[in-house]
């Protein structure tokens, strides 16, 4: 959206953006754009936008990416929630895209669980560090790197289990659509 379509200039601006509308105006994006993956596993699917109408604007295609990594952490938590038996009590997110709170309002909203952001929210290098630390005895044990972590924020489920069903439900139907579009 920032750098083909250029929706907007900078990473952080897609979130008031997104904000702006309501919802998503029931238009969904499957960033299906070299296949579809875990739990698709199609590697002939590509990237759609559906539910496109008249009235939807820049801010609904913004809000729908925004969405789409949502849903995409959803079915990957329902696969494994199905071969494991266990179920998610929350989710612990990093990364870049954790600090837009939008997006981990939705995420909370459509998994129903609450969602859960660390104090440090680049964990992948800190776990290389954290690794290196113990390899040379700077910690002694894993129990010391436990004692570091902390909870900046928690979001809770909003969203009503009726449109919970509808937007997951129109998600699963725009998936179905980005299937096969390679011969």
């Amino acid at each position: 959206l920032r750098d083909n379509l250029k929706l907007f200039d900078v990473a952080p601006q897609i979130e008031p953006l997104a904000a702006s509308v309501q919802d998503n105006g029931d238009v969904y994006i499957v960033p299906a754009f070299s296949g579809l993956y875990a739990p698709y596993w199609k590697d002939d699917a590509r990237g759609v936008i559906a539910g496109l109408t008249r009235y939807a604007t820049r801010a609904h295609l913004a809000r729908a990416a925004l969405e789409s990594t949502a849903y995409q952490v959803r079915d990957v938590v329902e696969a494994m929630q199905a071969d494991s038996g266990i179920t998610l009590a929350a989710l612990k997110t990093d990364g870049g895209m954790v600090a837009n709170e939008l997006l981990m309002q939705f995420q909370s909203d459509i998994l129903d669980a609450p969602v859960v952001r660390p104090k440090m929210t680049e964990t992948t290098a800190l776990g290389a560090a954290y690794a290196a630390g113990l390899a040379v005895g700077y910690w002694a044990n894993v129990d010391d790197l436990r004692a570091n972590w902390g909870i900046d924020k928690t979001w809770e489920p909003k969203m009503t289990a009726e449109s919970r069903d509808h937007h997951y439900k129109s998600w699963k139907k725009a998936v179905q659509r980005s299937f096969a579009w390679v011969d």
